[in-house]
């Protein structure tokens, strides 16, 4: 079937936007002191990398401007500048740690456009945009066309007069690098979005989950409405940390390879204090599952796709995504044949009871998405699933 991809998104991401206390702004910095002036401080975060030792961009500036139609030599442009351009890994930046790209003066209004601009590989420096695959020697990144003027985001960032709003730049890496066939290159197909930041009382979820998992490859996300939020990977004792998060209510979605998804719904998140879902002693250990195999193609290349699950009277959630090889079109997931187990959101709690959702078990919808528009395909994982084909027009 189609439906309008993006203007689900465009919703979900609203939906977002006003449950953050109603558009940016505070952070609890000193404001500027220049009259109809703000200022806006800008940090760098990351969702987990899937199948990397390193993702690596070299950041030159960010820019900001009003109209999110003005083009690369138009009026209005404000800018951070990092003089001299930084290398960041980006795979250092999880767990809710912040990297801060700088600060900056600006009028004070309302900014619709944003540019990440990312110095350029070149014969002085080859690898300043690089990525080691894990067992593999470090190779540079094939940036985006235009990545003179910046890879650009529509926002929505307000900065009042007299104060400094403090937004995060979230890059998910694991969704940005792009395989292309067995060339051994990769491009950079970025994938960012902006959250703003109200400082570190709260917007911040933590929890653990067992370290008999295997952690490196275990990813906790909260979600909304089957929309990843904000995704990580636990630390060496199992400890997850999910910031910055706009206020609200979400599911917190548990994969592990050769586990069922663990689901925990109705977490809820504040501006002013740190949810804690769990303790180390109440680990998060989904039980052990069956796998099977899910593999396509898509037309074009550029396509995404991901597995969605939805469990008895609800939520829906997004099980797995894969990787498109930039050549090819191919791609490949794993999905748990058994059920999900799901528990609500208790505060303190001394247990935590997940209970199976057997209705739910092996039944997947396998979404891609180009300019756009969404097709899916129902799968049942408890049988082999033969080759699925997306082609968009």
């Amino acid at each position: 079937m189609k439906t309008k991809f993006g203007l689900r998104l465009a919703v979900a991401s609203t939906a977002l936007w006003l449950a953050a206390c109603g558009g940016g702004g505070g952070g609890g910095i000193s404001g500027t002191g220049i009259e109809g002036s703000g200022g806006m401080r800008l940090l760098l975060t990351d969702a987990p990398a899937c199948g990397y030792d390193a993702v690596n961009i070299t950041v030159d500036r960010v820019r900001v401007n009003q109209d999110s139609n003005a083009v690369d030599g138009a009026s209005g442009w404000s800018e951070i500048v990092l003089n001299p351009a930084r290398r960041i890994n980006l795979l250092t930046l999880t767990n809710g740690v912040l990297d801060e790209l700088g600060q900056t003066t600006l009028p004070a209004g309302k900014y619709t456009q944003l540019r990440l601009v990312l110095a350029a590989n070149s014969g002085a420096n080859p690898l300043a945009n690089a990525v080691t695959p894990t067992g593999a020697s470090e190779t540079a990144l094939t940036t985006p066309s235009g990545q003179q003027s910046g890879i650009k985001l529509d926002v929505n960032m307000t900065v009042s007069s007299g104060q400094v709003a403090d937004y995060v730049i979230d890059f998910d890496a694991c969704k940005s690098i792009v395989k292309r066939g067995n060339s051994g290159n990769y491009n950079l197909k970025p994938v960012m979005t902006v959250i703003p930041y109200l400082g570190s009382t709260g917007q911040k979820v933590v929890g653990y989950v067992s370290t008999s998992l295997p952690l490196a490859s275990t990813t906790v996300a909260l979600q909304s409405g089957g929309v990843p939020v904000k995704a990580t990977v636990p630390d060496s004792t199992g400890k997850f940390t999910l910031s910055p998060v706009p206020a609200g209510s979400y599911d917190l979605v548990v994969t592990s390879p050769g586990r069922v998804t663990a689901v925990m719904t109705a977490v809820p998140v504040s501006t002013s204090a740190v949810t804690t879902v769990n303790a180390s002693g109440t680990a998060i250990l989904p039980p052990v599952a069956t796998t099977r195999a899910v593999s396509g193609t898509l037309t074009p290349a550029t396509a995404t796709v991901r597995a969605t699950q939805v469990l008895t009277a609800g939520p829906v959630i997004e099980v797995a995504w894969g990787a498109v090889d930039a050549t090819t079109g191919a791609f490949s997931f794993d999905l748990p044949v058994e059920a999900p187990v799901r528990t609500s959101y208790v505060l303190n709690p001394v247990t935590l009871n997940f209970a199976a959702d057997a209705t739910a078990a092996g039944q997947y919808a396998v979404e891609a998405a180009s300019a756009g528009v969404i097709k899916s395909q129902a799968v049942n994982a408890s049988a082999p699933v033969p080759p699925l084909v997306f082609s968009f027009p």
